[in-house]
């Protein structure tokens, strides 16, 4: 097994102004997608977009756009198959990755398999991997009309969560018993399945770890630190890369996750596992998903701080292409951090009038219009980047603030 690429022949073939004429469906259009097209654009590859048409910008920046929904996946297989498409991804987002597996399959284009991709997004299906390989993992159990929360034995606190949602949606910790049936309805709500999962709350530090994958060889790129509002909801409220972790805890966040994804059957791709690490150095997976972790994290913050083509690389894998070896020689400081309230308003002008020069962009939108329960009623958002962490500190939110 190989990662070696001629790199010549590499840009000859995905370079921009490429002749070829290889065509790439791309699964959403939302403004999470729109990097993946415009990166695939710049490959030299023809992108048909496929989404539900709202005015979302990839149906703008695509070469041409589909108004097919991404839950019609049998409409989406008959219309790659009527273009025929060299290959098939997205990015950030667990729906679309179940699409882009079982069109792949259907045409023999390069993807994880259909069962890996349902262990990888449907949460009660990976604990149960977990469980099964030995991989550290809260305990978790389906909340059905057998269920019991006063004879199930968990321990609180517990969080209560759908099944196969993202972005902290349905999400709610519990201290004891009370609000348990309120915080299954609100992740019934949220769930495409109506499936809910009542789990045991593991207490510590929360992190990302990014991977590459080809032919089931692993490689990795970044830990990032994680931030996040607390309970009750853990939206989260920024990221940093890479995490403030020392050498040998990243050595064994490396070896537990790799042995993870090798259970899960991961083979192409990206992949985003979120873990937690209390303070006696012990790990537990709360997910993993076969995709690039959203919130920018995959699309901006492990290129910005590795200087890894990440997008490229998924783009490279779907084409049936071995991706380029990452390399990380010097890695910068890179972070993101989302504006709930008027701490997160202050840091942003702190910023800009003491060092503009870390700042890369911002963006701040209806501020205070509603109150924040996941990650998409945030109110903006802003990244920065520099050489130390020194430099980033003063910006970042503050642990503090989570009441873990």
């Amino acid at each position: 097994m190989s990662w070696i690429v001629d790199v010549g022949m590499s840009w000859l073939i995905r370079g921009k102004g490429s002749s070829s004429l290889k065509k790439i469906a791309i699964i959403g259009a939302s403004y999470l997608q729109n990097p993946l097209i415009l990166k695939a654009k710049e490959m030299g590859y023809e992108t048909h977009v496929f989404a539900w048409e709202c005015g979302d910008i990839g149906e703008r920046t695509a070469d041409h756009f589909y108004p097919i929904s991404i839950v019609e996946k049998d409409l989406i297989l008959e219309k790659c198959k009527e273009i025929g498409v060299d290959g098939i991804c997205s990015i950030g987002s667990d729906l679309a990755n179940t699409v882009v597996s079982y069109v792949a399959s259907s045409m023999g284009l390069v993807s994880n398999s259909v069962e890996a991709t349902r262990l990888s997004t449907d949460k009660h299906a990976m604990r149960r991997a977990f469980e099964e390989n030995g991989d550290p993992s809260p305990r978790s159990l389906v909340v059905d009309d057998a269920f019991c929360l006063s004879g199930s034995e968990l321990r609180f606190p517990i969080i209560v969560k759908p099944a196969d949602r993202s972005g902290s949606r349905g999400i709610t910790k519990l201290d004891s018993a009370r609000g348990f049936n309120e915080a299954v309805k609100r992740a019934e709500g949220e769930s495409f399945s109506g499936v809910v999962l009542v789990e045991e709350f593991f207490q510590g530090s929360e992190y990302s770890v990014e991977y590459i994958s080809w032919q089931g060889e692993h490689r990795f790129l970044s830990i990032t630190e994680k931030f996040t509002s607390g309970a009750p909801m853990f939206v989260e409220k920024g990221h940093l890369e890479p995490a403030r972790v020392d050498d040998s805890v990243e050595m064994k966040v490396r070896s537990v996750v790799e042995h993870a994804l090798d259970g899960l059957g991961v083979k192409y791709g990206a992949s985003h596992s979120e873990l937690k690490i209390n303070e006696n150095g012990e790990i537990a997976i709360i997910e993993i998903g076969s995709r690039m972790g959203g919130d920018r994290i995959g699309s901006d913050l492990v290129p910005l701080s590795t200087g890894y083509d990440f997008v490229g690389a998924v783009i490279s894998i779907a084409m049936g292409q071995c991706p380029l070896l990452p390399e990380v020689e010097e890695r910068k400081y890179v972070a993101i951090r989302y504006v709930f309230d008027d701490r997160d308003l202050s840091a942003l002008d702190k910023i800009k009038h003491e060092a503009p020069h870390l700042l890369l962009e911002s963006e701040v939108s209806g501020f205070g219009e509603h109150a924040i329960v996941d990650s998409s009623s945030r109110f903006g958002y802003f990244m920065m980047c520099g050489d130390s962490l020194d430099a980033l500190s003063p910006y970042l939110p503050d642990h503090s603030e989570e009441g873990l």
